[in-house]
Parts: C-alpha cells; sequence; structure tokens
C-alpha cells in the first residue's frame, strides 16, 4: 500500500501539480485582504468598503493582511524577485538591498521578506499602528520601483531546493514542500525553507509572516506535518528550526526592547 501511494505522489509531483494544500479553517480564518493603491498626493476612503486609496505617482501598491496581524504583504503589480525568497530579519541583514535598508528606517518596522511578487513588512508590536508604516512603506516601494535600482546584490533562496546528493526520502519531501506546500504559505507572505531530515523528524524554517504568527504551529502540525506524514511514511514528525544567527539577533532585538521599556 506504501508502495503505491509513493509511486503514485512520484508521478504527481512530476507532473507538476500545482494544486494547493488547504491547511485547518483556524489557521486562515483571521485572513481577508484589502487593496491599497499608494501615492503621496490624495487620500481617499471608499464609502462602501472602507478601504483606503492612496494616490503615490503611477505605480499602485496593494496590501493584503496575513494571518500573522504583525504582518503585511505588499503587493506593487510586478515582480520584486520573480522566483525564489529573501529574507532580511533584522536591519543588519539588508545590506544587500537599498530597498529593503529603506524599509527598516521606518519606525516600528521589525523585519522585511522579499518573494516572487511581494514584499512582506513585520512590525515590532500588535500595539504599533499600521496607518503610518503602510504609508510610508507603500511611498519606499513606488519610489524604489520607479527608479530602475536591483532588489538585491545577494543570493536568493530559489523555489526548488532539489539536489542530486539528496536520497529518494528526501528527495520526496522537498517535491512536496515546493510544489504543494510553499506556494500556499507565499500566498499568505511567508515561506518554508527545508533544512534537514534526521531519524524520523523533517527540519523546516518558517520565514516571513510566518515567523512569530500565532497560527504557525497549527499550520505546521496540522497542515504541513499530516501532509508529509500521508504521503512519506518515514517521516515521524515535523520541527521548526532556527538558525545560529537567527536566534542571535532574536536575543539582541528582544533585550534592545527590554531596556526600551525599563
Amino acid at each position: 500500500m506504501a508502495a503505491h501511494v509513493r509511486w503514485g505522489l512520484y508521478q504527481l509531483l512530476r507532473a507538476r501539480n500545482k494544486a494547493h494544500i488547504r491547511f485547518p479553517d483556524q489557521t486562515r480564518s483571521s485572513y481577508h485582504s484589502q487593496c491599497t493603491t499608494s501615492s503621496s498626493r490624495k487620500v481617499q476612503r471608499h464609502p462602501w468598503t472602507g478601504t483606503t486609496l492612496f494616490s503615490i505617482r503611477h505605480l499602485s501598491i496593494q496590501t493584503q493582511d496575513t494571518p500573522n496581524p504583525r504582518s503585511l504583504k505588499f503587493l506593487p503589480g510586478k515582480p520584486v524577485l520573480g522566483s525564489g525568497t529573501l529574507d532580511f530579519p533584522s536591519p543588519s541583514t539588508a545590506e544587500c538591498s537599498s530597498l529593503a535598508r529603506v524599509l527598516f528606517e521606518i519606525e516600528g518596522v521589525k523585519s522585511v521578506f522579499f518573494g516572487p511578487d511581494f514584499i512582506t513588512v513585520t512590525k515590532t508590536d500588535e500595539d504599533v499602528e499600521w496607518t503610518d508604516i503602510k504609508r510610508h512603506a507603500s511611498e519606499a516601494i513606488a519610489k524604489f520601483f520607479e527608479s530602475g535600482d536591483p532588489i538585491t546584490n545577494g543570493p536568493v533562496h530559489q523555489e526548488s531546493s532539489l539536489s542530486e546528493d539528496d536520497d529518494e526520502i528526501v528527495s520526496m519531501i522537498k517535491e512536496l514542500l515546493d510544489n504543494r506546500i510553499r506556494p500556499t504559505v507565499q500566498e499568505d507572505g511567508g515561506d518554508v525553507i527545508f533544512k534537514g531530515f534526521e531519524d524520523g523528524t523533517v527540519k523546516l524554517k518558517l520565514v516571513g509572516s510566518c515567523t512569530g504568527c500565532p497560527s504557525s504551529s497549527v499550520t505546521l502540525r496540522n497542515g504541513i506535518q499530516n501532509m508529509l506524514q500521508f504521503y512519506i511514511p518515514e517521516v515521524d514528525m515535523v520541527e521548526q528550526v532556527e538558525d545560529e544567527v537567527d536566534e542571535i539577533n532574536t536575543k539582541v532585538f528582544s533585550e534592545l526592547e527590554r531596556k526600551l521599556q525599563e
């Protein structure tokens, strides 16, 4: 039976089926979107929907809520990275991108994340209002794309993480992540990155809006883990991990927050 399921999965993935995984309702219940057109000259509020419309030059910037109340997804209507993702968890990591550096200069911005066609901005705290951050970020993004400057001069985490050195199980895990799971996670302004498979445990790093999201643990267990276990019996569990540099940045930021509150 397991061999039959595995062969079916192999054929499914080789056909590049783009159907998205459906996570539990509770992980997406807070998700809703709003469209914002950014402009420094005119501000309008739609009388029926309550959507705020800004007019900046000729580039329209849409904003979209994510499951993480501290993260907002910005859609410039054109490619950002084109393919792949790039995470900036702190200002010190933004040296390779002038746009990321400008966004970090906005008061209240904690982290920045670039996707294929979107930018996710995460604020420092839920008590920080989105109004000013949204306006300044939309202006910065519009100005950047009008400049024609490159989005980054650093390496990008590519969509496909497959390697010729991977064994059969790891290849199957990566295929599922790349073709069935990552597209949905990116719709919510984040990404999931494979970090290893050891003793039945799949190690994943969640970035973008997934970082610190209240529903990320539910998504990890009830969404990603259940799908991997269904197709790959060798998977016992999924574990969220962080890089060493991420752990250091988190500790430094927490210490800074503590000092500011004193």
